[in-house]
């Protein structure tokens, strides 16, 4: 995909809270008692179509089932979120940033174990080690995935084992910089002859974008409400 602009975030894409940035309170309290309790009342879909209400979307296509582990990590004082950069030889999403996950398989009992499934076998994150906070409303990706994410807390001394057949790489990123509106930005790409806008929150090397970014303004709406 070429890139065509970089379009700045303003006011009418991004709502903006308070001075527009987490605060020294928010960055003390991004707790995972908070965290658990914004998760309890459902918030409404998200959708890569978010930001192109206009981009043409096919009627009644229908949608594969996918999930995804939202992997949060405690350090010290403060909260991380486990992230992987997907392998360049990948079909679906080659290189970009990601969560633990993938398509549902008709072997898996529920979308939950499909999750939990995936994480061990992308990051070798055994279902033993994750305690499920709760969940975000499904998202419905370009690609035709509805993806239902779910948000849980690993135990601190996991270390990851990619396998290289899917994940290039895992790293973390504070939650509180990742779910921080000042971080977020709205870019685009010409695809298909068509420019269009997605969120992104760039961090260091790393080029959060698509769906994973939408899905983080997600959490980031639940966790800190305007």
């Amino acid at each position: 995909m070429k890139v065509a602009a970089v379009l700045p975030a303003s006011a009418a894409l991004v709502p903006r809270r308070a001075a527009g940035h987490v605060t020294a309170m928010d960055r003390m309290t991004l707790n995972l008692p908070r965290i658990r309790r914004a998760l309890e009342a459902p918030a409404g879909g998200s959708s890569d179509y978010d930001l192109n209400p206009d981009a043409p979307r096919p009627a009644r296509r229908p949608l594969r089932p996918a999930s995804v582990l939202v992997p949060l990590v405690e350090r010290g004082s403060g909260v991380n979120l486990i992230l992987t950069r997907r392998a360049a030889l990948l079909r679906h999403h080659p290189g970009q940033v990601a969560f633990p996950g993938g398509k549902q398989e008709p072997g898996d009992p529920t979308p939950l174990a499909a999750a939990l499934r995936e994480a061990e076998e992308e990051i070798a994150l055994p279902p033993a080690q994750v305690e499920v906070l709760g969940t975000l409303d499904p998202h419905e990706t370009v690609t035709s995935f509805a993806v239902q994410p779910f948000v849980g807390v690993v135990d601190p001394g996991f270390r990851p084992r990619p396998d290289p057949a899917e994940v290039e790489e895992v790293f973390e990123v504070p939650l509180a910089f990742v779910l921080d509106p000042a971080n977020l930005q709205v870019h685009g790409r010409v695809w298909q002859g068509v420019l269009r806008r997605y969120y992104v929150i760039p961090y260091g090397p790393h080029y959060i974008w698509g769906a994973t970014a939408r899905m983080l303004k997600a959490l980031s709406d639940r966790v800190l409400p305007s």
